[in-house]
């Protein structure tokens, strides 16, 4: 038997305790080594950074340090460029002066609204007349449900009758037969009507509707209303504020002006004295036009302090929220009445004319038409809680008015003076039909109401130039799109799109001032136009009024040539500072379907160019390369203009600068988007 075979392998190496500690302290030198490259790499990346910084920040303080020292030469500049203001100003009165010649020479009894007297003298005798009108629509009612039987209706027996104005429409229906199966009014080739209880159908009564295409009801709320545009400073705000603003601007432009008047007349003091010793006379002459020139100076720069003033109080929001102690009152700060106001009335029916041989005779009761209360003020005789259920009421909502949201119906309570939204049930609306039906205790006026700031904040805005002195605003909602073209001092509503479709209204192609715009589009439940109040009821990304002032002036002095748009950022700066998209436009140009946008950010007194775009992912105020700071939008953009822009620029004209600054102080852009 053989020798056994060897067992393969071999055994495990034992690893000695030297080997273990030469090991550890190969890995000890190989992360100090790597901890020292990391060090060494940090501290040149540090180096570098603050190198970087370093370099920066001389380069800001350069570029600071020069903006600094051509401020004083801008703002000069800036000055004769803003100097349209004043200008658009004094034509504004020089209108009011001719116009009030034309009123005096026309004598015809209309009053001056400059004149206190003669608007209150006006306004009393127009309350009058009003009664007058009123009471010829009573005379017409009277007359039409004394004939009533004359004119009833050949299926149901009942009379109903439509009478059309211009601004009023009557509707008048009598109870004749008193049937109870007929319950259901609808006025001929309307959806107007009622649905009456079973108690008024058997009673013999009439029913009125009038409906003023005008709110001659509504009071006039907290928040002081634009005077009309003739009046001086008539575009910003009233006239008894425009005096206490100009005399307080006066007062030292008056010292100002008689130092300088004193100056002259010491001057021409001297060259009289001069004359009299064989000077020449043509210097005499240049003197005493001096003053002229000087006075003129001053009248344009009170003007233009005035214009200023005006300006920054248009962007005054109110300290405190209006306070209303009943409840359901309708907060005339927060809510509008649209489409005018509809009076509902129930009649007593008057005794009906007889024919009798040729003739037709009718009794006439002295104390005219009568109204019918419902429900009576005592209900003794009737012992169920439901004798006397509510009204229903169907109307048609104006077609000249757009509602963004169901219409709310608020009454008007006669004894509180304002409207109430309590005593109305049941209320439907169908917007594809512009039909409200809604439920009601008692009869009497009533309007649709809808949220003034159903279209704020906005989603989006653009300003662009479309032809010499002449631009489209463009303001995007959640609801709407309303686009505005602007020329010389007037505005006209371009176009409408609701859901992305174009909606026609009869406000488009009607050039308007500015002023008389602003309140029909308002009337026509367009409103893009905050108040005082209106941040109390809108989310806004609040900025400094004067910050806003100042950069709605420049953009409107560039709109001629340069194109301005929303910017998310603007939302995510403080308030001290705007920021907004701008690039050059010549209205020749075609149509770019992918701009350029520069971003630009503005405090009032400097003006930047940004590093970042629209797309960035977080906000950076770094400057972006190879531009500079400046201290007015003007001389910004004239760093990247052509000659042709900057050209179109200064050739603008006034009044349509002016009324540019006017729309975009009026929807204030930059700080409700």
């Amino acid at each position: 038997m053989g020798p056994k075979a060897k067992k393969s392998g071999s055994k495990k190496k034992r690893i000695t305790k030297a080997d273990r500690l030469k090991q550890l302290q190969e890995e000890e030198e190989k992360r100090q080594k790597e901890e020292e490259e990391a060090r060494v790499k940090y501290e040149k990346e540090e180096m570098e950074r603050l190198e970087i910084q370093r370099t920066e920040k001389e380069k800001l303080q350069k570029l600071e340090a020069k903006d600094l020292e051509r401020r004083n030469e801008e703002l000069e500049e800036l000055y004769l460029l803003e100097a349209c203001f004043p200008e658009a100003e004094k034509l504004k009165r020089d209108s009011r002066l001719l116009s009030q010649w034309k009123h005096y020479t026309q004598c015809d009894g209309s009053p001056d609204p400059s004149i206190s007297q003669e608007i209150n003298t006006f306004i009393s005798l127009w309350k009058e007349e009003a009664n007058e009108t009123f009471e010829a629509v009573t005379a017409k009612s009277k007359l039409v449900l004394n004939q009533a039987s004359t004119l009833a209706d050949l299926d149901s027996g009942n009379m109903e009758k439509v009478i059309r104005d211009e601004n009023v429409t009557l509707y008048v229906w009598a109870n004749l037969k008193k049937n109870p199966r007929y319950r259901s009014i609808r006025f001929s080739e309307t959806q107007i009507g009622f649905e009456i209880p079973r108690i008024l159908a058997t009673s013999d009564i009439a029913l009125r509707l009038l409906h003023t295409h005008y709110d001659h009801v509504t009071p006039l709320g907290p928040v002081p209303t634009a005077p009309q545009e003739h009046t001086s400073t008539v575009t910003y705000f009233g006239k008894d504020e425009v005096k206490s603003v100009e005399a307080a601007v006066s007062k030292d432009l008056q010292e100002e002006y008689n130092e300088q008047e004193n100056e002259s007349n010491a001057v021409h003091e001297e060259e009289t004295k001069v004359d009299e010793q064989g000077g020449i006379e043509g210097q005499t002459s240049s003197v005493q036009e001096e003053p002229e020139a000087t006075k003129y100076e001053l009248e344009m720069k009170l003007l233009s302090e005035t214009v200023s003033a005006a300006q920054l109080l248009l962007l005054e929001n109110a300290p405190e929220k209006p306070y209303f102690s009943e409840e359901n009152e309708v907060d005339l700060c927060q809510f509008t009445a649209l489409g005018g106001v509809h009076h509902l009335d129930i009649l007593e029916l008057p005794p009906q004319c007889k024919p009798r041989k040729g003739w037709m005779i009718v009794e006439i009761l002295k104390e005219g038409l009568q109204k019918y209360t419902y429900p009576p003020e005592t209900a003794e005789d009737f012992e169920t809680e439901n004798a006397f259920p509510p009204i229903e009421v169907m109307l048609e909502v104006h077609e000249n008015v757009i509602f963004f949201e169901n219409p709310v119906v608020a009454r008007w309570d006669a004894e509180g003076k304002h409207w109430k939204t309590d005593g109305i049930s049941n209320v439907s609306y169908k917007s594809e039909d512009r039909l409200i039906t809604f439920s009601l205790e008692t009869l009497g006026p009533v309007t649709l109401i809808q949220d003034a700031h159903v279209n704020m904040p906005y989603q989006s805005w653009e300003l662009r130039p479309l032809d010499v002195n002449k631009v489209l605003l463009t303001v995007t909602t959640v609801f709407t799109e309303i686009q505005i073209q602007i020329k010389e001092n007037l505005c006209m509503l371009a176009s409408i799109k609701l859901n992305d479709k174009k909606h026609s209204s009869i406000l488009e192609e009607k050039w308007m001032t500015p002023v008389s715009f602003i309140i029909a589009l308002k009337e026509a439940g367009l409103n893009i136009f905050p108040t005082g109040h209106s941040h109390f009821y809108v989310v806004i990304n609040y900025k400094l009024p004067l910050v806003e002032v100042k950069a709605y002036r420049q953009m409107a002095l560039l709109s001629s040539a340069f194109a301005f748009g929303w910017s998310k950022w603007n939302t995510v700066c403080d308030s001290k500072k705007v920021v907004f998209q701008v690039r050059e436009h010549l209205p020749k140009e075609e149509p770019i379907q992918n701009p350029n946008w520069t971003l630009l950010m503005f405090s009032g007194d400097r003006a930047q160019s940004l590093k970042i775009n629209e797309s960035s992912d977080a906000f950076s105020e770094a400057l972006k390369e190879e531009t500079e700071f400046h201290s007015t939008l003007y001389h910004m953009v004239k760093d990247f203009a052509s000659k042709e822009a900057m050209k179109k620029v200064r050739c603008s004209n006034c009044q349509f600068v002016d009324s540019v600054c006017h729309m975009l102080l009026s929807t204030r852009l930059l700080s409700y988007s």
